[in-house]
């Protein structure tokens, strides 16, 4: 697959299967995100990889986190039980948790600076996920701004910003094309 293709095909994977993405795999395809363009060339991002036993503690702290901010009641309801086992056996059927983060600088240029390189990161890491087969979703929640679950993931949160979480493994099934507006409704040419 040409870089073009892999461009226009890469979809966001909602299902995976269950099997775990080989160690070797998962390394190739972040050393390629790497070479995204990085100011000063400081390689900001940071990678925290969940997987196999380690999903289970950094999705508790993913549940405590919904319970403190309000997107579960905080109650022993039957039905919240149902709605966290629920939750929690959906996010343990995704083999993999990439957490992305990267140093905070004081800086308001150099932060925004360092906040689009990981995103090129981020973005040249699904590419080359989808070349090995790979899919990925990239996802921004609640809980990547609550302090508290920074800390419960090791993290303090004057310090650092989690950028996004990447759901991988292999898709399940694939995401259907849905289309882009067309350039020339997104473009201004200013010729004069």
């Amino acid at each position: 697959m040409d870089i073009l293709e892999a461009i226009k095909e890469r979809r966001s994977t909602y299902s995976f299967k269950r099997e775990e993405v080989n160690p070797e795999v998962l390394k190739q395809i972040f050393t390629y995100g790497s070479y995204a363009p990085t100011h000063y060339m400081t390689e900001a991002w940071q990678i925290k990889l969940y997987q196999s036993q380690g999903r289970k503690a950094f999705i508790d702290a993913i549940i405590a986190s919904y319970r403190r901010i309000g997107m579960i009641k905080d109650n022993d309801d039957p039905k919240t039980l149902r709605m966290i086992e629920s939750m929690t056996s959906f996010l343990m059927t995704i083999p993999h948790h990439a957490l992305i983060y990267f140093e905070k600088d004081n800086d308001p240029i150099r932060y925004e600076e360092e906040y689009a390189s990981v995103a090129a990161f981020i973005q040249n890491a699904q590419l080359a996920a989808w070349e090995y087969g790979v899919g990925m979703l990239w996802t921004i929640t609640a809980y990547m701004h609550d302090p508290e679950f920074m800390a419960e993931i090791g993290l303090n949160s004057d310090n650092y910003k989690v950028a996004a979480v990447l759901q991988i493994g292999y898709p399940d099934k694939l995401s259907r094309d849905k289309g882009r507006t067309p350039i020339e409704n997104k473009m201004e040419i200013i010729d004069e």
